[in-house]
């Protein structure tokens, strides 16, 4: 990943330094396992704990054998003496490469669980400010009737926190090793080696394996990060639609002396959740190469290495990375609650159609004549500009059966948010609902 989209902790645990001090520790929990079953003396693995890998020393060595696991084994063997014999005895290299990566992986992803976490909260904490702050909720981009923008970003809260358990689950899917030999059989290395390598590492063990951890895991792990970043992509969309000129319901934050444009001085684009989406299409990307990754021959060929050395690391940095700027960006939106309320009535009551509907349906027509009386009017209303309560209590099939004060109840906003508290609360998210702007359920009926 480029340096403009890498953090410094997840950066960190993706360097190569990082990941031959990984190998290195491998080794050691592994030799420490043999000595627990007293096959390295006391006194050599004393030594072999003091091992070290110089880094210059295995690039030299890696001109020469082409293979980076024996260049760093002949590097290690050069900080000791006799004892390096003991050095990845009975092991294979993807015993050492892939128990490592499972190191990387769990750390990698408890930064991004937290980041997830930290995401719940801020969305948590602006869903209740705005629990009762009615907006235009919208199908096919098209006015459908209001609902309340806390809802919306309490959809958001669910989701990422479904999200959440899939990533635990994915953490402890890849967070194991493999000590088991060239093809797995243990023929070279007991179970009891890997067994308490691993312990002494924290991770768990691959059950069976052949000659690697299986791929399936890699691949639970990044299509779950995958289906983080799509969440996120279908949030900042949201933001980014919220944003047109034409709505203005959100910007995301954007601070003094910010540009939006060479050409044009104006400009307050939402650049930061068009990053989040560009991002998150590279994880679905991503996802698909580690679906390829799961089918290799036999027990093993090394066609997934090199795509491995690419999506791994990318796809959590760029996850992490994303995650955190999309958390700034609820953070520090502004919420443009007198627009979302323009925008409720900028159709002049059209909104009110379904509960027009059932009015009359309640009064003993058919839903087939209701449905005809209200989406005529509607249609006037569409054309003429009218306002469709107007035109209702001028229609005589409606005058008929709906007095005025019946009327005025059809044209209540506060029934779009009869059911928010019980929402809330059925989510877990009972709480304060802060400032609802004039949009609370005791809103006096009016006419559009």
């Amino acid at each position: 990943m480029i340096e403009r989209y890498s953090r410094p902790e997840m950066k960190q645990i993706w360097t190569d330094d990082h990941k031959f001090a990984l190998w290195l520790k491998v080794e050691i929990a592994v030799c420490e396992a043999w000595s627990e079953l007293g096959r390295i003396p006391a006194d050599d693995m004393a030594r072999i704990r003091t091992a070290t890998c110089n880094l210059d020393r295995l690039a030299e060595i890696l001109q020469v054998t082409h293979h980076d696991v024996t260049a760093f084994l002949a590097a290690v063997a050069e900080s000791l003496g006799p004892e390096s014999r003991y050095i990845h005895l009975g092991l294979t290299s993807s015993d050492v490469m892939d128990t490592a990566l499972g190191l990387q992986l769990k750390a990698a992803g408890e930064i991004l669980l937290s980041d997830v976490e930290a995401l719940i909260r801020v969305l948590k904490s602006r869903a209740i400010e705005h629990k009762h702050t009615l907006m235009m909720g919208r199908t096919h981009g098209v006015h459908a009737e209001p609902m309340t923008f806390g809802l919306k970003l309490a959809l958001w809260v669910k989701e990422m926190e479904r999200n959440a358990v899939r990533l635990e689950r994915a953490i402890d899917i890849v967070s194991v090793g493999k000590i088991s030999g060239a093809v797995g059989t243990h023929s070279t290395v007991p179970l009891a080696v890997e067994e308490n390598a691993c312990r002494h590492l924290g991770l768990g063990c691959a059950e069976i394996s052949n000659q690697i951890v299986q791929r399936d895991r890699h691949a639970e792990l990044l299509t779950t990060i995958a289906i983080i970043g799509s969440s996120l992509d279908k949030f900042a969309t949201e933001v980014r639609a919220l944003q047109k000129t034409e709505v203005q319901e959100l910007e995301e934050p954007f601070a003094a002396g910010q540009t939006g444009s060479s050409a044009m001085p104006h400009k307050r684009n939402p650049e930061l959740c068009e990053r989040v989406s560009g991002l998150a299409r590279l994880l679905r990307a991503n996802a698909l190469a580690s679906l390829e990754n799961v089918a290799l021959w036999h027990e093993r060929d090394i066609s997934h290495s090199s795509v491995e050395r690419v999506i791994l690391p990318d796809s959590c940095l760029a996850l992490d990375y994303i995650l955190t700027l999309f958390t700034s960006v609820v953070s520090g939106m502004h919420v443009n609650v007198d627009k979302m309320r323009q925008n409720v009535e900028l159709t002049r009551g059209l909104i009110f159609s379904q509960r027009a509907l059932i009015a009359l349906i309640d009064k003993g027509l058919t839903r087939q004549d209701a449905y005809k009386i209200v989406q005529g009017n509607a249609m006037t209303a569409w054309q003429s500009g009218q306002p469709l309560r107007d035109l209702l209590a001028a229609d005589p099939d409606v005058s008929a059966r709906l007095t005025a004060p019946e009327l005025d109840a059809v044209f209540d906003y506060g029934r779009f948010l009869a059911e928010i508290d019980n929402i809330f609360a059925r989510a877990g998210m009972s709480g304060a609902s802060g400032d609802i702007s004039g949009h609370s359920s005791t809103l006096a009926p009016r006419s559009c």
